[in-house]
C-alpha cells in the first residue's frame, strides 16, 4: 500500500522527495475522480445542448469593476495561510515526517504569511485595475450548459463530503458522545493540534455523500433553470466513473474499506492478490508489524489474516458499468431513463459487494448500505417503467 505519493514514488522509482508526503494517495485519486466526473458531465451537457434538450441561458454581468474590499481581504487571508505554512516548511524540513500534524498545528512563519498575503492581494488588485473602466457597465452574456460543469462539480464535492460525514455519524450513533463536543468547545486549539488528516477523512459513508451531493446538484439544476431530467442524465455516467476511481484510491492507500477475512485458496485462474490481500503499510496502521518485505516507517503493519480486496472489486465493477452507460447514452432517448439505469447499476453493485464487506448491521442482518442500495435498485426499476410508459402514453415531451 502507498499511504502518500511519496511512498509510491520511493517504492516504484527510488526517488526520495519528502515534500510528497503532503499528498495523500487517497486524496489524489479523489481529485482524479472529480476531474473524470467534470469532463464526462461537460461533454454530455454539450451534446444535449446540440440536440436541443438543454438550452443556453442569458445572464447579466458587470464589466469593469475595480477591486472589491471583501475579495481583496480573502486573497490576503489565503496568501497568509500559504506563506505562513510554506516558508516554515522550507526552513524546517523535519515537519515532512508528520505532514498532517504540521498542517493542523499552530506552527508557521509570520514573515512568510505577511509576504504571501501581500503578494496575493497585490496580484488581485493589479488584475482588477488592469480591466477597470471609468464607468462599469452591464453586459448580457450567453451561458452554455457545459459552462456550469465546474460549479456543479464543486457543489458535488462539498456536499458529498458533508453528506458522507453526517451519514457516518448516524451509522455510528452509539459511539457519539456530546461530551466530546463540549471538550472541543472548551479547548479548540489543543484538540485541533491533536487531529490528523485521517481523522477528518475517515468514517465517510459513500451513500451519504451520494445522496446529499445528488440532491444539491439537482437543486443546482433547478435553480439555474437547466432542463432537469436531461441534466440529471448527463451527470449519471460520470458518477459511476468517479466512484470507481475513488475506490482505486481506497485500494492503493488501504483505508479500511476492505472485505471480510478470506483464507480460502484462490481459484487457479485468479491472481492471489485479487482473491485475498493483507494490505501491507495501510494508511490506517491497522494490523500487526510487517516482518518481511517493504516496510514504511510510521506505517509498517499488515492484516493478520488476508481479506477480500473489495475496493478493487468495486473499482473494476463501477468502471465497467460506466463504460456500459457511456455506450448506451446515445441510444437512450427518453429523459430520466439514464439516471434510473444508473440507480439500478449502482444499487445492485453495492448490494452484492456488501455480502463480503466489513460493515455494521442496521436492520436485522442488513447493513445501512444494503438498505439504501435495495431502495435505489427498486426505485430505479420503477423509474424506468414510469418514464417509458409516460413517453408512450403522452409522447416525447411528457418526460421533460
Amino acid at each position: 500500500m502507498y499511504p502518500t505519493l511519496y511512498h509510491a514514488l520511493l517504492d516504484l522509482t527510488g526517488l526520495d522527495w519528502p515534500v510528497l508526503k503532503f499528498l495523500n494517495s487517497f486524496g489524489f485519486f479523489v481529485a482524479l475522480a472529480f476531474v473524470g466526473a467534470y469532463l464526462t458531465l461537460s461533454w454530455e451537457l454539450k451534446r444535449k445542448e446540440a440536440q436541443g434538450l438543454i438550452a443556453a441561458s442569458t445572464v447579466v454581468r458587470t464589466v469593469g469593476e475595480g477591486p472589491r474590499p471583501g475579495e481583496l481581504a480573502l486573497q490576503a487571508v489565503i496568501g497568509f495561510i500559504v506563506g505562513w505554512k510554506g516558508l516554515y516548511l522550507l526552513l524546517h524540513r523535519e515537519v515532512t515526517q508528520d505532514p498532517p500534524a504540521f498542517l493542523l498545528s499552530g506552527r508557521g512563519d509570520v514573515i512568510g504569511g505577511l509576504a504571501g498575503a501581500t503578494l496575493l492581494a497585490w496580484l488581485y488588485w493589479r488584475e482588477k485595475k488592469k480591466h477597470q473602466l471609468a464607468e462599469p457597465r452591464q453586459e448580457r452574456v450567453t451561458l452554455h450548459p457545459y459552462q456550469h460543469g465546474g460549479n456543479i462539480t464543486l457543489t458535488a464535492a462539498l456536499w458529498g463530503f458533508i453528506g458522507a460525514k453526517v451519514f457516518s455519524w448516524f451509522e455510528g450513533a452509539a459511539d457519539f458522545r456530546w461530551e466530546v463536543i463540549g471538550a472541543w468547545l472548551r479547548h479548540p486549539v489543543q484538540h485541533l493540534e491533536q487531529v490528523q488528516v485521517k481523522d477528518i477523512v475517515s468514517g465517510l459513508t459513500m451513500y451519504g455523500g451520494l445522496i446529499v451531493a445528488g440532491l444539491m446538484v439537482m437543486r443546482y439544476f433547478r435553480k439555474h433553470r437547466l432542463a432537469f431530467w436531461p441534466s440529471v442524465d448527463a451527470a449519471a455516467p460520470g458518477v459511476l466513473l468517479a466512484y470507481g476511481i475513488g475506490r482505486i484510491g481506497c485500494q492503493v492507500s488501504g483505508d479500511g474499506d476492505w472485505g471480510i477475512v478470506n483464507t480460502a485458496p484462490a481459484p487457479s485462474w485468479m491472481p492471489g492478490w485479487l482473491w485475498s490481500y493483507d494490505y501491507p503499510n495501510n494508511v490506517n496502521r491497522v494490523g500487526i508489524p510487517i516482518t518481511s518485505g517493504t516496510r514504511f516507517p510510521d506505517y509498517g503493519t499488515h492484516l493478520p489474516e488476508p481479506v477480500f480486496p473489495t475496493p478493487l472489486y468495486e473499482a473494476i465493477a463501477c468502471i465497467l458499468l460506466f463504460l456500459v452507460l457511456w455506450k448506451l447514452r446515445k441510444r437512450i432517448v427518453t429523459p430520466g431513463v439514464m439516471f434510473c439505469l444508473f440507480l439500478v447499476f449502482d444499487g445492485v453493485e453495492r448490494f452484492l459487494i456488501e455480502k463480503i464487506r466489513v460493515n455494521e448491521l442496521l436492520i436485522g442482518t442488513w447493513t445501512q448500505a444494503e438498505v439504501i442500495s435495495a431502495v435505489l435498485t427498486v426505485g430505479g426499476l420503477l423509474g424506468i417503467l414510469w418514464f417509458t410508459k409516460s413517453k408512450k402514453s403522452h409522447g416525447p415531451e411528457a418526460a421533460h
